[in-house]
């Protein structure tokens, strides 16, 4: 592993960070953490941590010695000063003499302690880091480590590799106890550079920023030359089949079967994240894959992403029905967690709620993995784990047998009481966990819609006519959104749109079928050109979208919704708008139509009758004609309702969002018009 220490770059850094009135330090606190941070084969995702001890004033201007270390949740390559909370030390070192320190009085001493109080709470590790007594410690959760300690012989082998240079801390669950063992063993021996902790990671540390850092990346890369030196050739691999299902074909079932059940139809659905790579696919093409995966993690931090461990698929056979086989391996995960967490919560008499039971990582040889989560950011963290959980058990089965800490060892950190207490706080929003497609996305409505559902949790795909506009509506929408450019009228271009959504999401769970355009003339004296062209887009087009989403939804097994834009006319149609209002008409037909085909597969279908919305469609010139025609003004004409008030684009997203969680709703049509009697429906 590279050093990437550089002293300009290092400079720099104290020069801007003095002008805020940070000490040379902690600056270079802040680079070493960051080059450690920006290494994913070192930490991932507010994994591992580092401190330095120092002096700080507090508001009074008493003056401290302070332990500054990584608070929780901060992500090591991109921290800041806020990231590492200053500690009173004293305190914390007067710990070590207390026979025993619960978990939860170890985070009332430390944030008693704190020098801000509105600090986020210090590392799990924050007594490791005092007891120390160096100025500055380094703790990572090397790759490469993990080769060397997730062995049966890990105490021998890490002596064989690293001599006396560093010390073995055999494997403690972090907190109080770890602290005091690994202060003990550095006290056997204070000329030690380093700590191994078994099963779990590397510390070291060093009177500079600068060596500490170093020390981390000098023993790396012993643990690294020693894999590479000494490495046996893999497992034998795995036959594939003949021909290949595409990753695009199981997405859709795979993420349906890890959607946790609520009873009566409801579901916390999952966002899945495809992931592949020639050494993904090197790597779990071998015939042990699903004997690796059941071993566990390669380090206890990763069961906070990826519960027990991976669950392995066999590889998908285009040419025979493997939406069963994923079916049978997703219960027998989750079957296996319940009998994992029922067996070690008898183990004592706290309370504890238990955790889904789905898998948050899927191997498929021959295709990829999929990182599942609630969140895109959730299942990327989980699809990075699990590249970085391959390098790690692809080293230790290189020089021995990949064997990790057990899984009744998992338990206490899986449940640790902090993290229970907070899981128990994240509430989430109403669409967390489900995608939203809607087309004519970039236009008034459709854009006003995608935003509103983003805010409401779901991860949005918005199809428009113009790729542009449709990837600044996503942009603007927020929450990991993206744009599609399709003509909607193209069969070929609504399955990639679809298909774009399977790749990047895994699925579909909403329809907002939203496209549509209007063309004028009496209909006794159109042309049959313009009426077929309306008919394309503004009723087969909905067909089309409607059938792609059902197919997919079907594949997932979890329902849907089906949402469609009817417009007044279909109900209430105005002079020379008949081009517009027929196939309109028909739209909110095939909506109750979609309601009373696929109820029984919990797919829902609604439509909005909206009308007079500032859009594309009744743009500002349509809309002084038709106020003209009627001779009233163009406010007069845009608020001419029961109510007396110009209905907008976001009234609509409101109508769309409420049927789109209303869970006992389909078979419905929402009016949004401001009261027009003659467009009521009766």
């Amino acid at each position: 592993m590279k050093n990437l220490w550089d002293d300009g770059e290092a400079e720099r850094l104290v020069a801007d960070y003095a002008k805020k009135g940070v000490t040379r330090d902690l600056a270079l606190r802040f680079y070493t953490t960051r080059l450690l941070g920006g290494e994913p084969r070192l930490v991932l995702h507010g994994g591992g941590n580092t401190s330095c001890k120092t002096k700080v004033t507090d508001l009074v201007g008493d003056e401290w010695d302070v332990l500054c270390v990584k608070g929780s949740g901060w992500d090591m390559g991109v921290i800041e000063p806020a990231g590492l909370p200053a500690v009173k030390l004293a305190p914390l070192l007067k710990a070590r003499s207390l026979g025993r320190l619960s978990d939860e009085d170890m985070v009332a001493l430390q944030r008693a302690n704190l020098i801000d109080p509105a600090s986020p709470n210090p590392s799990v590790e924050t007594l490791l880091h005092a007891f120390l007594p160096h100025k500055f410690v380094d703790h990572t959760h090397s790759t490469a480590i993990l080769a060397i300690v997730d062995q049966a012989d890990s105490e021998a082998l890490c002596k064989k590799v690293f001599g006396v240079k560093l010390g073995f801390v055999p494997y403690i669950k972090p907190g109080f106890d770890l602290a005091k063992a690994a202060a003990e063993i550095y006290d056997a021996d204070p000329s030690v550079e380093g700590l191994i902790l078994d099963k779990h990671g590397i510390f070291t540390f060093g009177d500079d920023a600068r060596q500490a850092y170093g020390r981390m990346i000098h023993y790396v890369t012993v643990a690294e030359d020693y894999v590479a030196a000494n490495g046996k050739p893999p497992a034998a691999r795995a036959v594939l089949p003949r021909k290949l299902a595409k990753p695009e074909d199981i997405a859709p079932a795979l993420r349906g079967a890890v959607a946790v059940s609520r009873g009566e139809g409801r579901f916390d659905r999952m966002i899945s994240d495809f992931r592949t790579s020639e050494a993904i696919l090197d790597f779990i093409a071998s015939e042990k894959i699903a004997d690796y995966a059941e071993r566990g993690v390669s380090t206890p931090d990763l069961s906070i992403r990826i519960k027990t461990g991976p669950m392995a698929l066999p590889a998908p056979d285009a040419e025979s029905e493997y939406k069963s086989v994923i079916r049978q391996h997703v219960e027998k995960f989750a079957a296996d967690y319940r009998a994992y967490f029922e067996t070690n919560d008898a183990l004592d008499d706290v309370a504890r709620t238990m955790l889904d039971p789905m898998p948050r990582l899927t191997l498929v040889p021959g295709l990829g993995m999929f990182g599942h989560g609630r969140t895109v950011k959730d299942a990327k963290i989980a699809s990075d784990v699990g590249e970085m959980w391959i390098e790690a058990v692809r080293g230790a089965e290189a020089i021995g047998d990949f064997r990790p800490l057990a899984k009744s060892d998992l338990f206490p950190l899986e449940y640790w009481s902090l993290e229970q207490a907070k899981l128990a706080s994240n509430k989430p929003k109403p669409l967390t966990g489900q995608v939203m497609l809607v087309t004519g996305g970039a236009g008034a409505i459709g854009a006003a819609t995608a935003k509103l559902f983003a805010a409401n949790g779901a991860h949005v795909v918005v199809v428009d006519l113009d790729a542009d506009k449709a990837a600044d509506a996503a942009k603007k929408a927020g929450n990991n959104s993206i744009g599609v450019g399709a003509d909607i009228t193209d069969p070929a271009q609504v399955r990639a749109a679809f298909d774009k959504a399977v790749a990047t999401y895994g699925g579909v769970d909403i329809l907002v079928s939203n496209a549509g355009a209007a063309w004028e003339g009496r209909i006794g004296e159109l042309d049959d050109a313009i009426l077929r062209k309306s008919f394309e887009l503004n009723f087969f087009a909905h067909q089309s979208v409607a059938q792609n989403a059902v197919r997919i939804m079907l594949e997932q097994g979890t329902g849907g919704v089906l949402l469609f834009n009817a417009s007044k006319q279909a109900v209430n149609p105005g002079a020379k708008f008949g081009a517009y209002g027929l196939p309109k008409a028909a739209t909110l037909f095939l909506s109750r139509q979609y309601a009373l085909e696929y109820g029984a597969e919990g797919i829902r279908s609604n439509a909005v009758n909206a009308d007079r919305i500032r859009s594309g469609l009744l743009t500002d010139a349509m809309i002084a004609s038709r106020s003209g025609a009627r001779g009233v003004s163009e406010k007069e004409y845009m608020s001419g309702n029961l109510l007396g008030q110009e209905v907008t684009a976001e009234d609509v997203a409101q109508a769309f969002l409420h049927q789109a969680l209303a869970e006992r709703t389909t078979a419905d049509v929402t009016t949004v018009d401001g009261g027009n009697i003659a467009a009521a429906l009766r």
